[in-house]
């Protein structure tokens, strides 16, 4: 199964008083989702003509990061049906704390024709 790690540096932009998902300058269960998510995507290795879109998550964020913090989140693919891929994922700080932990599931879908059925606002 696949794995890639991304690693990110908590900022002021990063927290939950930035983000509006609380008043907190610790780092956002949202950017921590996006991370997550972005490890995802490195772990893919898709052709140019495919990509994968997130269809369900669940995740706990269990220890609060501040601002400084060194965040390195994993995915790993656990089990593959067809195009679904589903994902174990985790975010440690650079001591090894488990910040967050889950699973996110992607389906691969073929690029031109997934865009070709969206309608752009005001058509």
């Amino acid at each position: 199964m696949e794995t890639a790690s991304v690693t990110h540096t908590v900022t002021t932009a990063d927290t939950a008083a930035a983000l509006g998902s609380g008043d907190l300058e610790v780092l956002a269960t949202p950017r921590v989702l996006a991370w997550l998510e972005e490890a995802t995507c490195a772990a893919l290795e898709l052709p140019a003509e495919r990509t994968s879109v997130g269809t369900r998550i669940e995740i706990e964020h269990l220890v609060a990061s501040p601002v400084g913090t060194t965040v390195t989140a994993t995915a790993t693919a656990v089990h593959t049906d067809g195009r679904l891929v589903r994902f174990q994922v985790a975010a440690q700080d650079a001591d090894g704390t488990l910040l967050a932990t889950g699973e996110v599931r992607r389906v691969v879908v073929d690029r031109e024709r997934f865009l070709s059925r969206i309608t752009p606002v005001g058509d």
